[in-house]
């Protein structure tokens, strides 16, 4: 049974978002996309990353922890076929993604929403959209694969009806990590940036399916991919 209102204790997201000044945002995509994500999780963020994202974002999309912007500035989104809503918690973040994607009337139309998404997001009432995008946000987050799963009840209800939830997450200890994925591993964590040590594949498939009709979760390196479709909606009244 997933957690109620009354048993899931406050989680501070913070930390996981406060790392990312303007001073980090300059360096993430050399650090993150490409250092980081080749080596460390070995998952490229060319060759795996930017075409899973590609392949599934949306016409009304949602970006949900917009780190540097990458993936939706270099996703070909167009005026005339795309709107994005940038979500997070850092005003840093949400300034840099806005000013990579650009300006219309070449650029898609563009909204930026401050907010946690481990809360209920009242910012997002009666909006749906074709695509929500959660790229290396998970292991951000505080607490359990279980109780980060209140992301998927906050953001499910905003899903089209033909809507797609995906996303990339860094998995925990028992990944199968190498010396330097296992390294940054302990930084991050210590230092609180990420909360991701006992994150596996099956508690992050059974999160979504509380969730989702439909789940699908696959592995590349130490990273998941996870696309998610037909909401259930069953617990919503203990989710908020």
């Amino acid at each position: 049974m997933e957690p109620t209102v009354d048993s899931v204790r406050h989680f501070d997201t913070r930390p996981g978002s406060a790392v990312y000044s303007s001073f980090v945002l300059k360096l993430y995509d050399a650090w993150v996309l490409g250092i980081s994500n080749r080596l460390a999780w070995r998952c490229g963020t060319r060759k795996v990353l930017l075409p899973f994202y590609c392949r599934h974002v949306g016409e009304h999309h949602l970006e949900v922890g917009v780190g540097s912007g990458f993936y939706p500035s270099h996703a070909d989104l167009r005026a005339e076929h795309h709107q994005v809503t940038l979500l997070d918690l850092n005003e840093h973040s949400l300034a840099a993604a806005a000013r990579r994607l650009g300006h219309p009337p070449v650029a898609p139309l563009v909204t930026q929403l401050a907010g946690d998404v481990m809360q209920p997001l009242t910012m997002l009432e009666g909006r749906r959209f074709d695509s929500i995008a959660l790229f290396y946000l998970l292991h951000c987050l505080p607490g359990a694969m279980n109780e980060k799963a209140r992301v998927f009840a906050h953001l499910k209800g905003h899903l089209a009806a033909d809507g797609v939830l995906f996303g990339a997450t860094v998995l925990g200890d028992s990944a199968g990590h190498n010396w330097f994925g296992r390294a940054l591993q302990r930084t991050y964590n210590r230092k609180g940036v990420f909360d991701n040590r006992h994150d596996t594949l099956e508690a992050l498939r059974a999160a979504l399916s509380l969730h989702f009709a439909e789940v699908c979760v696959e592995q590349e390196g130490v990273v998941a991919l996870f696309v998610a479709r037909a909401p259930l909606h069953r617990f919503d009244s203990h989710e908020s």
